[in-house]
């Protein structure tokens, strides 16, 4: 270390950033100042809102080098009732965001093929009987044998099962796809191939025993489609055993983890197949997961380039063969040795964020809490007036979101929720809101706490396609230290499987005399 000199610049670094801020700081409000003298005039009450937080920002966008410009934009930025390039009328608040819109997903035929194949099965159960009972009537009806009452009781019996299976199964089998999964689902296709094994079966014996000989006992024909309903019954009874009562006891116990915020739920199974527990841990997912945001998550990175940023290396001697590797290891021990301090800057830095949120977030609560004592005011007003005069709910959202806009914005940047809300979406709910006669509290809980995936906009939660990563064949099933991944294009849930222990429980017999007792008392004692 004699030729090579290590420099840390980050107090120079840190001098220089605050000084550039502060020269931006200026610029914008000088910009802001000669834009608004010059813009032409649109209406009489507007306020400044940055069309960047109705749209949904990669995660990329708010990393470190755009704290500076979020925190100070309260400062620089303020609510006007002129004119400025950047403010709204009434009228384009009422439509931003759905610009946003993404477009609607195309349908997939691949998801109603299931579906189709289920329809074709049950509508060959339904006709096989009906057939079997109207072909010998159609072919060779002189040479059947009348069988009177009989025949009619079986008729009777034939109808009432036949509308009991056809309930059944579509309460069973006609539902919508929860999910396109990757492998066949190893019961349905069982059941499926053991129907049509039946079916194949009865009518072979149809055919060699009743077409070809011409059998003249029609009582015995209808016994026979009725014996082939009686079967189906009890497939479909099998049907609920193996599709809808087997996993109800829960047998394992499912560990999963967000591979990048380390948010960790427990669920538990029964005995199910890898790509169905994956199918069951998603829809828990969307529902008791908080939505995912990657803005969150830049903090460290950001830290860390900071700190690299801020090392610089000179070389006294000149340029040499081992230059490059000399500067890496010359930053590694100055990174090391400044490991010691990180500490204290990490807690100042989480302390000041800290106080930033509070500070936001009482502006924001006393904005919305006056922002519903005038909607309580119009509405007590509205009273008086005539029923066609009356102001709808979306209007009256329309007309207050303007006062509480800016605190609501400034406060979802601070904590980085930008992306989660739009314009749109925060007026729907605010009419929601006043709709329902909901209090100032209600309407903020969505918004200073972190709420399921399902309540966000569906550009934040929803995904595209799951990938499903497992050693094991998915359509194994479970066993205890099953591992295996679901992944997403920003993040994936690593899932661990144990066996939830055998319990024993033994009993112990207390009499009841046992819990008796004989106070003595002595003869000198007061009592």
């Amino acid at each position: 270390m004699d030729t090579d000199s290590i420099h840390s610049g980050y107090s120079h670094h840190s001098n220089r950033s605050r000084g550039s801020n502060k020269q931006s700081e200026r610029s914008s409000r000088d910009r802001h100042k000669s834009h608004s003298r010059d813009s032409s005039s649109r209406s009489d009450k507007n306020v400044t809102i940055n069309a960047s937080s109705a749209q949904p920002q990669q995660p990329d966008q708010s990393s470190a080098p755009t704290d500076a410009q979020d925190d100070n934009w309260g400062e620089t930025t303020t609510a006007v009732t002129g004119t400025s390039d950047h403010s709204l009328s009434q009228e384009d608040l009422a439509g931003f965001g759905k610009e946003t819109e993404g477009p609607v997903e195309k349908l997939n035929c691949v998801r109603f093929l299931p579906l189709a194949l289920i329809l074709l099965l049950g509508l060959l159960v339904l006709i096989t009987p009906l057939f079997f009972l109207v072909l010998p009537q159609l072919m060779w009806p002189e040479r059947l044998q009348a069988c009177g009452t009989a025949c009619e009781g079986l008729f009777l019996s034939l109808a009432f099962k036949l509308l009991i299976l056809l309930l059944a199964g579509w309460a069973l089998f006609v539902r919508p796809a929860r999910a396109s999964l990757s492998r066949i689902a190893v019961f349905r296709a069982l059941l499926g191939l053991l129907t049509l094994l039946l079916l194949l079966s009865y009518w072979l014996f149809f055919g060699v025993r009743i077409l070809d000989t011409q059998d003249e006992n029609y009582q015995g024909i209808v016994q026979f489609a009725v014996s082939l309903v009686d079967a189906l019954l009890f497939i479909h009874y099998l049907a609920v055993v193996l599709l809808e009562i087997r996993h109800l006891q829960p047998c394992f116990s499912l560990c999963v983890v967000r591979s990048t915020d380390g948010e960790t739920h427990h669920y538990n199974l029964g005995q199910l197949s890898i790509q169905q527990a994956a199918l069951v841990i998603l829809e828990h997912y969307y529902k008791d997961f908080s939505v995912h945001n990657p803005a969150l998550l830049t903090a460290a990175k950001s830290r860390a380039a900071k700190h690299l940023a801020g090392l610089k290396v000179y070389n006294v001697d000149g340029a040499g063969s081992d230059t490059a590797t000399s500067q890496s290891r010359a930053k590694i021990a100055a990174a090391a040795r400044q490991r010691d301090t990180s500490h204290n800057e990490l807690y100042y830095e989480e302390a000041e964020h800290d106080r930033r949120v509070r500070k936001r977030r009482a502006r924001l609560v006393v904005a919305v809490e006056e922002a519903f004592t005038h909607v309580r005011r119009l509405q007590e007003e509205e009273k008086k007036k005539l029923p066609g005069d009356e102001m709808d709910p979306r209007e009256a959202a329309q007309a207050i979101f303007p006062s509480m806009a800016q605190a609501l914005q400034k406060y979802l940047r601070t904590t980085r929720q930008q992306h989660c809300h739009s314009m749109d979406s925060i007026q729907a709910h605010l009419a929601f809101c006043i709709t329902n006669n909901m209090t100032p509290k209600a309407f903020l809980e969505s918004y200073l706490m972190a709420g399921p995936t399902l309540q966000y906009m569906r550009e934040c939660w929803r995904t595209g396609q799951w990938m499903l990563v497992s050693e094991a064949s998915v359509t194994s099933p479970l066993r205890h230290g099953s591992e295996f991944q679901l992944k997403s294009s920003d993040f994936s849930l690593v899932v661990t499987s144990k066996a939830i222990p055998h319990l024993k429980l033994s009993e112990e017999y207390v009499h009841p005399k046992s819990h008796k007792f004989v106070l003595q008392l002595q003869s000198e004692t007061s009592v």
